[in-house]
């Protein structure tokens, strides 16, 4: 499974941005789609998650949507009400069922896209 990341940049603290993530491969639909984030001397932290259903930490839930087209394997992740702590790398991963939150158990990763968010 090949992944690129795309629809970061730059936006105001309480905008709005969309991120997407294509992916190729015939089997898309059965993999868990997540998305990391990684903030300069961090971690790089789980952010959402989407199999059947979907998973969030509890930093961007409410705030943070993440859905999948199963049809045009791409996996999106809607973001409101930024805030300036989630500037950060986001990194969509990909692996097989089941969902987990650690960075190290996902197989596929892309590149990153760099969100910037300004107060």
């Amino acid at each position: 499974v090949q992944l690129q990341a795309f629809g970061g940049g730059l936006v105001q603290a309480g905008g709005s941005l969309r991120l997407s993530c294509a992916a190729s491969g015939r089997t898309f639909s059965s993999y868990v789609m997540a998305w990391f984030r990684q903030a300069p001397g961090k971690e790089r932290e789980f952010v959402a998650a989407i199999n059947w259903s979907t998973y969030y930490a509890d930093s961007v839930k409410g705030r943070f949507t993440i859905s999948r087209d199963n049809a045009k394997n791409t996996v999106s992740l809607q973001m409101n009400s930024l805030k300036p702590e989630d500037t950060a790398v986001y990194y969509c991963a990909a692996r097989r069922n089941p969902v987990v939150r650690d960075s190290n158990g996902y197989d596929y990763w892309g590149q990153g896209t760099l969100v910037t968010v300004s107060s």
